[in-house]
């Protein structure tokens, strides 16, 4: 039987403001498994990017169990999840994140340069990643020199150069017009295709959750759906979480 790559159990993450607690995520449970293409989609602040950043060990969850290839991650130091994001995982933002003196080659290069153990030499894989989205002719420019969705694509190059099994995807579209946004994820889809990644992706946006294998829906901080693309509210409150 098919392992999942990522296992949640139980996850909830309470958050003080102030006085008062927020309960960001509410018991979730799920499995993912590899080269998946996952969508997980709500409204703002229905604990999304909250439930993304527990599952790649930016952040740790209140109580529950989270999994990275059978490996409890939930009580690790900083530095063992270091290990295991630089090893595990690969993540791209809504903004990018590039560096701004450095060229696109050189961006990505940069996490193999800092890797504990190398598996590539840097610039040899930064050219073969740039190439295979469609970026062979832009090795020497730097972020304000590239289009939104170039330097989106760029950013999963970086993402991708210590070949991480997981690549997890905070709104990768969100700051991009409908044009890029489509040739970014047609990008995810080839990087999944090819080199069998599993991507998780967190988005607002049903129609664009709606391309990906399956759909986890979040409502106040619990999935409400998790069978294929059926995720349509029935509400208004379920629209205004």
């Amino acid at each position: 039987m098919k392992q999942p790559v990522i296992h949640a159990s139980n996850i909830t993450r309470e958050l003080k403001l102030g006085s008062h607690i927020v309960h960001a995520l509410r018991g979730v449970d799920l499995d993912i498994y590899p080269s998946e293409m996952v969508g997980i989609i709500g409204p703002s602040g229905s604990g999304k990017s909250t439930l993304l950043g527990i599952i790649g060990g930016l952040d740790s969850p209140t109580d529950g169990k989270i999994a990275i290839d059978g490996v409890d991650i939930t009580r690790m130091n900083e530095g063992q999840l270091t290990d295991i994001r630089n090893q595990k995982i690969g993540f791209v933002f809504q903004f990018f994140n590039l560096i701004p003196t450095l060229t696109a080659l050189e961006n990505v290069a940069l996490p193999i340069e800092f890797a504990h153990e190398r598996r590539h030499k840097p610039f040899e894989r930064a050219r073969e990643l740039l190439e295979q989205l469609g970026l062979g002719g832009r090795f020497h420019h730097r972020p304000n020199e590239l289009s939104g969705g170039q330097q989106q694509r760029v950013a999963i190059a970086r993402a991708l150069a210590n070949d991480p099994p997981i690549l997890l995807a905070d709104e990768p579209t969100g700051n991009l017009d409908s044009r890029s946004g489509e040739t970014v994820l047609e990008a995810l889809s080839t990087i999944r295709d090819e080199n069998r990644t599993t991507v998780v992706l967190v988005t607002h946006d049903q129609s664009l959750a709606e391309r990906m294998d399956r759909v986890l829906a979040l409502v106040d901080g619990r999935i409400v759906s998790g069978k294929g693309l059926q995720i349509t509210p029935t509400n208004d409150r379920e629209m205004a979480v």
